[in-house]
C-alpha cells in the first residue's frame, strides 16, 4: 500500500516564483498517491505577478491540481494546527525570508502562520529550500532549523555556483521521500548533495 494514500499533507509556497512549476509538479504528484494535499500561499505568491507567471493563473493551477482553493490569509491558515488539519507539511519553494520567519517564529504570512498552527501538534514540517542567499546571509537560518524539532529538509544543492556561489536549492522531485522520512521522525540522508 502507498505510504502517501490517505496522508494530509499542508503544501505552503513561498515567493521563489522561478520554482513554482516544480513544486505544483509535486503537488500533483502527491494528489496522484492518494494524499490530501491542503495548499497554502504566502502573501507574495498570491499577490504577485511576474515573468513566471500571474498570481491568479497560480492559484487557477493549485485549485486544479488539489481540488480546493489555497488558504491565502492568515485567519484561514490559524485553524490548521487545533483542526488537525495535517499529518504534515510541506514549505517548497521556501525563501530566505520565510527560512528567517519560521527560524525566529515570526508569522505575518498565510505560510508561517500555517506551519506554526501544525507544530503546536508536534507533527514533522518539510522544508525545500530555493533562495539566493542561502550560503550567505540565509545560512545561520538553514542550521538553526536544521537543529530544531520536527524540521526536516529536502536534499539540496548549490543550483548554479558560478553565476549565483551563494544559492541553494532544494531537489523537488525528492519531496515524496522526504515526507516519508520525516513522517517517521527521521531526516533524509545525504541531505546535502
Amino acid at each position: 500500500m502507498n505510504k502517501l494514500n490517505g496522508m494530509k499533507i499542508g503544501f505552503a509556497v513561498t515567493g521563489s516564483f522561478c520554482t513554482f512549476s516544480k513544486a505544483f509538479e509535486q503537488m500533483k504528484i502527491l494528489k496522484e498517491s492518494g494524499a490530501v494535499v491542503i495548499p497554502v500561499m504566502s502573501l507574495s505568491s498570491c499577490i504577485t505577478d511576474t515573468r513566471f507567471g500571474n498570481a491568479d493563473d497560480h492559484i487557477n493551477e493549485i485549485t486544479r491540481i488539489c481540488g480546493v482553493k489555497p488558504i491565502t490569509n492568515i485567519v484561514d491558515a490559524e485553524p490548521v494546527g487545533p483542526k488537525n488539519m495535517t499529518d504534515i507539511m510541506v514549505v517548497a519553494p521556501c525563501t530566505g525570508n520565510t527560512l528567517a520567519k519560521l527560524a525566529y517564529s515570526i508569522t505575518d504570512t498565510p505560510a508561517t502562520m500555517a506551519v506554526k498552527s501544525h507544530l503546536r501538534n508536534s507533527r514533522p514540517v518539510v522544508i525545500n529550500i530555493s533562495t539566493n542567499d542561502a550560503l550567505a546571509g540565509s545560512l545561520k537560518n538553514i542550521g538553526y532549523l536544521m537543529n530544531t524539532k520536527n524540521y526536516f529538509f529536502v536534499p539540496f544543492s548549490q543550483d548554479n555556483y558560478n553565476s549565483k556561489p551563494s544559492s541553494l536549492i532544494g531537489d523537488f522531485s525528492r519531496i515524496p521521500e522526504t515526507i516519508l522520512a520525516a513522517a517517521d521522525g527521521k531526516q533524509i540522508q545525504p541531505v546535502i548533495l
